[in-house]
């Protein structure tokens, strides 16, 4: 444990003294959530059941920060410690491996949850938007959304062969997920092929089960098919993970 606390304090450490990494990973979605709400905030959505612009748009980003904290941004950030040779010379510390992404992992989760906790707050003191009423439900939320995603950037990682194609690689991932899942606006107004790729994207479930909770005050035990989708992904994910996943630098 003793180990383990180290590690995450300089996993923390580490993270927000990554001025790019902390912008867009952190910072970014909660630009996107002022500009789009300072839009559309104050309107009605009528395909979703004439629901507030703002409060639409809040689960959407939440959905949004997910993608870009545990999928990108981890898998940008494993893919390059890999190819310096951090990862290589953490396995000869007395550090265990599963320590060591076991820190990792939790600091994920720490920085979600806090740019989570900052996105209600904005919609609360910007649009209005009423506070979260299953508070407990919206936290097992984020720690599976963040779990499962992340399941899947340590999968992305290992199928990633350059530091320098990292970027390119998990933003043609991830940046299209975010908008076919709805992250910035409803599905319904999609093309039939759209809404089609969409109903399979783990991202699309996470949205919607953050809707159903944030704006619809249901319980996250109400949702089983939604929390099965994500787990199943995550799962998905951490398999390949197993198989693919790389301590030591790819040649060529």
């Amino acid at each position: 444990m003793r180990l383990f606390l180290h590690q995450l304090r300089g996993e923390q450490r580490l993270y927000w003294r990554s001025r790019e990494l902390a912008f867009f990973t952190f910072i970014f979605p909660l630009l996107i959530f002022v500009l789009l709400g300072s839009v559309y905030g104050h309107d009605k959505i009528k395909s979703e059941g004439n629901v507030k612009g703002s409060s639409y748009l809040l689960a959407g980003v939440l959905g949004y920060g997910v993608a870009a904290t545990a999928l990108g941004g981890l898998a940008i950030w494993l893919v390059i410690r890999r190819e310096d040779g951090i990862l290589k010379r953490v396995r000869g510390t007395p550090l265990p491996p599963a320590t060591y992404l076991a820190a990792v992992l939790v600091s994920i989760l720490i920085v979600y949850a806090l740019e989570a906790i900052a996105l209600i707050l904005l919609a609360r003191v910007l649009f209005h938007v009423g506070l979260p009423h299953r508070v407990f439900s919206l936290a097992l939320a984020i720690v599976l959304g963040t779990l499962a995603f992340a399941a899947m950037a340590l999968a992305l990682s290992g199928l990633i062969r350059s530091a320098e194609g990292s970027s390119a690689v998990v933003n043609a991932v991830y940046l299209p997920m975010a908008f076919i899942s709805g992250s910035f606006w409803s599905v319904h107004s999609y093309p039939r092929a759209l809404r089609a790729i969409a109903d399979v994207l783990p991202l699309t479930y996470f949205i919607r089960l953050m809707r159903d909770i944030v704006l619809r005050n249901v319980e996250i035990w109400s949702r089983p098919e939604a929390v099965a989708i994500i787990a199943a992904w995550g799962a998905g994910g951490l398999v390949v993970a197993l198989r693919r996943f790389r301590w030591e630098p790819r040649e060529g």
